[in-house]
């Protein structure tokens, strides 16, 4: 597996942003204290994606941020970016990694048991579980899995993959952080908690610091 932090992980896309620049965004997230950002846009075409991907790596030069793409392989790989984050509709990791390489990180949601047992054959670097909470960032069409969910599915993650970092997503803000970290994410994955703020690098700073917190909190 590849290292890679996603204690604070910031999806964003120009749906996500209120006008604002992409980059500037982005770029205002490092500074607070993200430790990796998807790009995520499910709308535009592929010269517009490479542009944004490519802004988006100009913007986080020098921070040691992580820049993954949403499903897009080739955007990942025509812009040289850190790697990817795949659904479970999406390529399938082996074909993902075969294409990219070893040394590319590459993400996965994990919805159910079952696909937390499945990454036994997987070529991943991190798990993302999911949806946790109700949200409006993202169409969600299953219910969300709680946070009894989120606790069997990384128990499950763990066991198959031991030493593999698995983050939660869906709804999560300062208010329900520290219970989904108890629950068992090492990492949340986050839209409006950050990206809804005026101060996008104080939003950071508030969240980084509320999950160190219940991190250490944890023992983990």
């Amino acid at each position: 597996m590849n290292p890679v932090d996603i204690r604070l992980y910031g999806i964003l896309g120009p749906q996500d942003t209120h006008g604002r620049d992409l980059a500037a965004c982005a770029r205002a997230a490092a500074d607070g204290g993200t430790t990796i950002i998807q790009l995520r846009d499910k709308h535009s075409d592929a010269r517009i994606l490479v542009e944004e991907a490519r802004a988006l790596k100009a913007a986080l030069a020098g921070t040691g941020v992580t820049l993954v793409v949403n499903d897009r392989v080739d955007i990942a790989l025509a812009a040289d970016l850190d790697g990817v984050h795949l659904g479970q509709s999406d390529m399938d990791p082996v074909d993902a990694r075969r294409l990219l390489g070893p040394d590319k990180i590459i993400g996965i949601t994990l919805k159910t048991e079952s696909d937390a047992r499945a990454l036994a054959d997987q070529p991943v670097d991190y798990g993302c579980i999911g949806g946790v909470f109700a949200t409006t960032s993202k169409d969600n069409p299953a219910p969300p899995i709680g946070l009894a969910g989120l606790a069997q599915v990384a128990a499950i993650a763990r066991e198959t993959r031991p030493g593999m970092p698995v983050g939660a997503i869906a709804g999560i803000n300062l208010a329900n952080l520290r219970s989904t970290i108890g629950a068992g994410a090492d990492g949340v994955a986050v839209i409006s908690a950050l990206f809804a703020h005026d101060d996008i690098a104080g939003a950071a700073h508030g969240l980084r610091q509320a999950i160190d917190a219940a991190l250490a909190g944890r023992g983990a």
